[in-house]
Formats: structure tokens, sequence, C-alpha cells
């Protein structure tokens, strides 16, 4: 068993050649690039048992060698990911089911009947490779750069395989990501957390991918692991809906994608001293970028369909541009060390190191005493002006809940979503919006949130 640690960059053909001849890994390279096919086939049972337990068996095909190799889920930061990874060397092109055993195998799957694996999905591509050196503060960093082109295949389906692997063969992780950064910064890349199975299995079952699960915050862990935690998990899933749009046009998807960004922005917005503004000012100015652009078309497009197609091109647009890679992999960064507790002061450093729950109860509750709700209810369109307010109360609410001591807090959620969509997207008329703010400010649970 050997960790893999690599960093995956989705790209488009012209993208994909350029970097091939990019001083940024010319200037690494130890030799020339190599080129070869590589044939994969994926095994799984009829019902998908090895995908449920996010692991991905395949049998590959590697000039005139046949390598069997079981892959477990790991974790994933900006396409970013960390997971472990058996390999077996065979004499012949068959899935050898006795290599498969406890100290590899998924405890989940002990009862499984191996001899049911059977093959699912292939992936066919040209891989061309080389390996990479250099130096960060006299610490030698190794890497495999991989480019591939080819398809997933799925029975009548498939899909364009057209991507940057890198992947850490010696060295620090933040290393890979430095070096994926630097070529997303005159490149235009697509961090993706979404593997070649992933997209095999997703052609399979004719599905769309599946999204993060949102994590479990707890009331006792410190304000910068659940900071951690949080950033993570929306990072991750805003990289996946902008895959997913990509590749479906899905418009739930895109309107999923901009909400991502909309947390995320919330999230930075509400931290304090915890994260000094100094250390999320970038991430800010490059969040508050694409929601100038992509925060109406979202408005827009639900009520047009006109909209909704015109942000097809748009999207086209983005993705030739460099922000979106940049925004995702700084983002990242920030989230792996932790830059937001490096420059703060002591008291900064405290609030980061006390109890969620305690630190949360406070600070929502002078948010929601600064929204001033009573004070708007004659005049409720200029509440439009509290929106980044209650976008920073809302995404504590959603993934908060768990340590929060309020009453009715899924009602609480509830109502002041329904009072920040009704101003996003001008719903209802002025007496409407009025009723809405008396609602909410009235409830028992904002009551006791804002005493």
């Amino acid at each position: 068993m050997q960790k893999e640690t690599e960093i995956k960059l989705r790209v488009s053909r012209d993208t994909l050649e350029a970097l091939r001849q990019h001083p940024i890994l010319t200037q690494r390279l130890q030799q020339d690039w190599l080129t070869h096919p590589l044939y994969n086939q994926y095994y799984d049972t009829p019902n998908l048992d090895l995908a449920k337990a996010q692991v991905a068996l395949r049998l590959r095909r590697d000039g005139e060698q046949f390598i069997q190799t079981l892959k477990s889920r790991g974790q994933s930061v900006a396409g970013l990911s960390e997971r472990n990874e058996w390999d077996w060397y065979l004499q012949q092109p068959t899935l050898d089911p006795k290599l498969l055993t406890d100290d590899c195998w998924p405890a989940s799957l002990a009862e499984l009947d191996r001899q049911s694996l059977q093959p699912i999905f292939t992936t066919d591509f040209v891989r061309t490779k080389a390996d990479l050196s250099w130096s960060v503060a006299e610490t030698e960093i190794r890497v495999e750069a991989a480019l591939d082109l080819g398809q997933v295949i799925s029975g009548e389906r498939h899909e364009e395989i057209c991507e940057l692997e890198l992947e850490l063969r010696q060295g620090e992780s933040l290393a890979l990501l430095d070096l994926a950064l630097e070529l997303a910064q005159q490149l235009p890349v697509m961090p993706c957390d979404i593997s070649k199975a992933e997209r095999g299995y997703r052609l399979q079952e004719a599905r769309t991918s599946r999204l993060l699960v949102p994590p479990v915050l707890e009331a006792s862990a410190s304000v910068d692991d659940s900071i951690a935690l949080l950033g993570s998990h929306l990072l991750g899933n805003s990289q996946r809906l902008a895959e997913e749009y990509d590749n479906s046009r899905r418009w739930s998807a895109l309107v999923s994608w901009v909400e991502c960004l909309v947390d995320l922005r919330a999230l930075l917005g509400s931290l304090g001293l915890v994260a000094p503004r100094t250390s999320t000012h970038n991430l800010r100015a490059q969040l508050d970028a694409l929601l100038a652009d992509w925060q109406p078309r979202r408005v827009q497009g639900q009520q047009h369909e006109h909209e909704r197609q015109a942000a097809e091109a748009a999207f086209n647009a983005e993705l030739t541009q460099t922000r979106w890679g940049v925004f995702s992999l700084q983002m990242a960064r920030w989230l792996i060390s932790r830059q937001w507790t490096q420059p703060r002061t002591e008291r900064g450093q405290r609030q980061g190191n006390t109890e969620l729950g305690r630190w949360l109860a406070r600070e929502l509750a002078e948010e929601s005493a600064a929204l001033r709700l009573p004070q708007y209810e004659r005049q409720p369109l200029s509440l439009a002006e509290q929106l980044p307010r209650m976008e920073r109360l809302l995404v504590w609410l959603r993934f908060g809940r768990s340590v929060l001591e309020l009453p009715e807090i899924d009602r609480l959620y509830g109502e002041l979503a329904k009072l920040h969509d009704m101003l996003l997207y001008s719903l209802g008329d002025k007496d409407l919006m009025s009723a809405q703010i008396h609602t909410l400010w009235t409830l028992k649970p904002w009551k006791v949130l804002a005493r």
C-alpha cells in the first residue's frame, strides 16, 4: 500500500498542448516527455457495492504490463487529494480477486462475494508524462506530471478526458498546490475533485455528480477547526458543481454553484478577529468579482429562459479565463495552511481556539441584533442593503444548527431564507415583505438569538 497525493486540473485541448511546452513545467523537467496509451477496465458488483463503499477497483494495461489497483476515496481539497492505493503486477489481463485481502479490502464489504465482481466501464486515453524536480527551502520536490487525453466509456455513453494530473513523489503537498497555482495564474484550468472512476460511475448510472456530504460541526470543536471543515466542504462542492454544469448544462447546477460562492463569501465575512481582514482580502475580492458577474445571471435566469441560455456562453467564456482556477487553488491553500491564523492578534488567537458553540452563539446574536428587523417593516425594500448580513446568518444557521441551542431552528432558517429570496428575486409586493419581516422578528427563536 502507498499513499497517493495528487492534484487534478481539467483543461481544454489547446491548454493541454500548451502545458507540454510551458516554461513552468519545462524548466523542472528531468527528462523528455514520454507518451503511451493506457486502457483501464473498472470492476464492481451488479449493485455497485464498491462505489457505495467509495473504493475503485481497476485492471490497467500499460504496454506489456497489467496492473490491478484498488483505491480508497481519501480526502480532497480543491482537487488536491490524498488516498490509499494498492497495486499488484499481474502476468495476464485477468482480475485476481484473491489479492483483495482484508488488509486492503474495506471492512464494510467483508461479506461481499468477490467472485461477483464484473466489468462496469472503461477509460481509454493517451498519457504524456514526465518527472519534475525542484527545490523549496532546500527541500527537494519531485512530481510526476501527466497529460491525459481520451475517453471514459460506459456502454453507449462516453465523456472526454482532458486533464493534467500532478502526483507528488517527494516533498510537501503544499509544493504541489503551489505548482498548480503557478500554472493557473497563466493558463485556464479547472481544479477537479471528480476522478475518472467517479465519472465512469456517473455515466454508468446516467446521473449527476454526487455532492459532498455536509460536515457535522461539533460544539466542542475549535473555531479554527470548524472553519477548515466548513470551508473545505463549500469549496469542494463549488468545484463539483462547476464541473457538473460544464458537463451537463443543467441550470440547477449553475444556481447551486453560485450559491456555494455566496456561502464562501459569507463565511469569509463572518469571522471577525478570528480571520483578520488582511488574511481574507484577496479571496473576498476574487469572490466579489465572480459574484458581480454571476449573481445577476442567477437572478435573471430564474425568471427568463433566454438568460439561462445566455449563461452557457458566459460560462464557456469564464473557463477561458484564469480567475476560477486561481481562486479555487488560493482558497485551498488558505484552508490547508490555515493562513488566517498567522497575522491575528492575541484576542483573535483566543477566539480561534474557542469552542465553536460558544463563539457562534455570540457572533450570531451580534449579527441578528445589527440587522434591526423592526426598523425595516415600514420600508421593507431597504432591507436589501442587509443581504450580506443575512447571508452570513444563513450559512451558519444551515451548517451550524447542530451546535446552536435554539428552539425551532429549522423554522427560523426557513423564514429567514424566504425573506432573503424575496429581496434577492424581488418576489412579492411591499406588504408581503413587511409581513415576512414581522413574522421573522416575532419568532421565538429569533428573540432568543438576538437577545
